[in-house]
């Protein structure tokens, strides 16, 4: 029988808490300040709810992430999703640490040009790129990721109209043992329909073809299926170099990397059960880096890292309108956010903390949002002390996709702030006003008078 290899033991902080016969035990403890900026001043200027984001959190991640991958990889190159909270401070923070801009849409495109981004250093994934969008993206030599057929041929009728070569690469998806499988985007590399896609690239003087991408899903546990991912684009590079002589200059990753938020149906809360930065790049270089490139044909690796990066450095402040009991006897708690403000809701169990001083008694209730809708349930079952009307709570690990998922329905949508790296509060987005939704509205004349 073969020897096992030997794996190092490890021990893993558990944040679930002791356990008794009734459960995990939950312990509660106020969240008063967030940074050094107190909660109750930040609503107290800027309004409830409000979200806050930590400067100090976003730096941190990122330095985490990029110390995991380069400590175990000579070439990395992070580019943040945009998608993920495209708030402009927040992008800039992650600029600022080095981190080049992805972006899957002309709008996006466009704000990290406006945020200063060189477009030799925009990375520009997604279906739906319209022509202008591709054409500003070849003027300033930005790289383009191929997502189909129809894309593909509608890139090089522009680049013959152009007379330009841009530097491309390809969206591939592929079986990496996750179910359902994400192929949807990109050529398929089981059924040969990325090599397909290769060939014609290489048969046209039109496109540069530099690169290869994956994401191969969101919020993975699963740090194998990275390594099945990056062994597939491997071998595609490799055989492109045998075919064509030419070394393919970096490879994708995506992203996908999970934060510790807990999904709902978990029985452990998401610390507990989430993969570390590290694992996820232990299995990604490892692949890449035995896979037989030589030294200097090791491509350069790069990651759209976003919810991993982010989640935990958003909060949102908010305040009780009321408490109730519900016909079938259960406690109800109306905070003034819902899921207009937090569209996580619809699958996170987001931690919910007061944030004042607060009795010993605690019970099982329905947390609900203000919205005249029965589906504005921000946490279905949760175990919180009797908070009052007037009450203050911070809701933790929000800063991802929220702030850009967020809808205007019913109530406007809040003031944003950043606590710096002093403890210092800023305003990075406002609250919106009745006019600024106005002003996109046409009245046609015939309608502008009416009598009651």
């Amino acid at each position: 029988m073969e020897k096992l290899k030997y794996e190092r033991p490890s021990i893993k902080q558990l944040n679930a808490g002791l356990m008794n016969k009734f459960g995990l035990k939950t312990e509660y403890n106020p969240v008063t300040h967030i940074d050094g900026a107190p909660v109750k001043q930040i609503i107290a200027d800027y309004g409830s709810p409000v979200f806050v984001m930590s400067e100090r959190q976003i730096r941190k991640n990122y330095q985490n992430a990029l110390r995991a991958f380069k400590t175990r990889y000579p070439k990395v190159q992070f580019a943040w999703s945009y998608k993920t909270n495209y708030l402009s401070a927040v992008c800039n923070v992650f600029h600022q640490e080095g981190s080049w801009a992805e972006v899957v849409s002309g709008f996006e495109y466009n704000k990290a040009l406006n945020n200063g981004v060189p477009g030799n250093k925009i990375i520009f994934n997604g279906p739906d790129k319209r022509e202008e969008d591709i054409r500003l993206a070849i003027e300033n030599d930005s790289l383009i990721h191929i997502d189909h057929f129809d894309e593909l041929y509608f890139l090089i009728e522009i680049c013959e109209k152009l007379d330009r070569k841009p530097r491309v690469a390809i969206r591939v998806n592929m079986d990496t043992g996750i179910y359902p499988m994400w192929d949807r985007f990109g050529f398929n590399y089981e059924s040969g329909q990325a090599w397909n896609a290769i060939n014609k690239i290489m048969s046209t003087d039109r496109l540069e073809l530099v690169g290869l991408h994956s994401h191969i899903g969101t919020f993975m546990l699963s740090t194998s299926a990275y390594a099945v991912a990056a062994a597939k684009l491997c071998d595609l590079a490799y055989h492109f170099k045998l075919k064509y002589n030419q070394n393919i200059q970096y490879l994708d990753l995506g992203g996908g990397f999970p934060s510790t938020n807990t999904l709902k149906g978990s029985f452990l809360p998401g610390a507990d059960t989430v993969p570390s930065i590290d694992e996820f790049a232990e299995a990604i270089t490892t692949t890449i880096l035995n896979y037989g490139f030589r030294q200097d044909e090791l491509p350069l690796l790069m990651l759209e890292t976003g919810r991993a990066m982010v989640d935990d450095a958003g909060y949102l402040l908010g305040t009780v309108l009321a408490t109730k009991r519900l016909s079938d006897g259960r406690r109800a708690t109306i905070m003034d956010f819902g899921v207009n403000l937090m569209f996580t809701s619809f699958w996170y169990d987001h931690k919910i903390s007061p944030a004042q001083e607060f009795s010993h008694h605690t019970e099982d209730m329905v947390v609900y949002g203000p919205l005249c809708m029965n589906i504005d349930v921000v946490r279905e079952s949760v175990s919180l002390p009797l908070l009052q009307r007037g009450d203050n709570v911070v809701v933790h690990k929000v800063g991802a996709y929220n702030m850009t998922q967020w809808m205007q329905f019913i109530s406007m949508r809040p003031n944003v702030v950043m606590v710096d790296m002093n403890d210092k509060v800023h305003l990075i987005r406002r609250a919106e006003k009745l006019e600024d939704l106005q002003m996109m509205e046409v009245m046609p004349e015939y309608l502008e008078k009416h009598e009651l």
